[in-house]
Parts: structure tokens; sequence; C-alpha cells
């Protein structure tokens, strides 16, 4: 009977219970565009397009992967963004001294590629206007683009929550 019952209830005998692997994960089988990230740049004269045309054109891509890239997940880079920033402000001193932390921000997006929250695409883009961010004027610029991505990509994904 003790040997029925380890049996009906999964037990190791008959190779029931939890055995590893990648339960509950699943891979993305949907095709995903790969995301140019060129057109991204601080530098003047800025491109009119910058934070319309570009930032919609970003936001439709990294949109269309509906596996990952919840808004949460990127309204927290979004968030710390605008933390540096305002830490900064216009102080050059004050940007070289926490630059080392905003581009940790990259290794944040990695660590969320890699639980599968994020997709490359998204990592491309941060990682791109964290590069462009050479100084305390172009983190503001950073700042302004990473806002009208995610207004275009609330037009996007409307029916999630941010």
């Amino acid at each position: 009977m003790a040997e029925r019952d380890q049996n009906t209830r999964g037990g190791s005998r008959d190779g029931g219970g939890y055995r590893g692997g990648n339960q509950g994960r699943t891979r993305e089988h949907a095709y995903t565009p790969d995301l140019s990230v060129e057109e991204i740049r601080f530098s003047a004269p800025l491109d009119p397009e910058l934070f319309n045309g570009i930032a919609k054109r970003c936001a439709e891509t990294i949109g269309s992967n509906d596996r990952r890239n919840k808004p949460s997940q990127l309204r927290r880079f979004y968030d710390e963004l605008v933390m540096w920033q305002t830490k900064v402000g216009t102080d050059e001193a004050r940007f070289q001294e926490v630059r080392p932390f905003i581009l940790m921000l990259n290794a944040k997006a990695a660590y969320a590629e890699g639980r599968q929250l994020v997709d490359r695409n998204f990592v491309k883009l941060l990682e791109r206007c964290l590069r462009q961010a050479e100084d305390a004027k172009t983190l503001g610029y950073a700042k302004l683009f990473f806002e009208a991505f995610l207004g275009f990509y609330k037009e996007v994904r409307p029916s999630e929550n941010t």
C-alpha cells in the first residue's frame, strides 16, 4: 500500500516530480525583426525625427515581441535613467563621477535578457542610448528619447499596464 501511495503521489519511483531543466520557460518562436539603432544620435545637430519617427520605429519593433519587453520591465530602466539624469542635472563633474553607474544599466539589461524579461532589441536600444550619453546634456537627450520611446510603446501595446 505504501508503494502504491508513493506512485500515485508522483514520487521518485515512477519518475514523477520535478526533474530540473527549462520547465515553464518558452523560447521565442515568432519572428522578431532586428532593430537598427544607428539613427539614434545625440550629437548636434539633432535629427528632427529623433523623438518622433525614430523613437516610434524603435517602439514598434520592440513592441512586436509579445513574449518579452513588458512595459513594467522597460519602465524600471527608464525610472533609473531618470534618477541618474536628475542627480546629474547640468553638472559635468557629477556626470563623470556617476557615469560608471549609468553604464551599469547595460549589465542590468543583459541580466534581464538572460532571464527572458527583455529581448536583444531592447538591450541594443538601451546600450546605444547610454553610449551616446557622453556628457550631462546628452544624458538629458537619452532620457528624452527613452520618454518618447515609451510614449510610442504605449501606443503599440496599449492594454498592458506600465
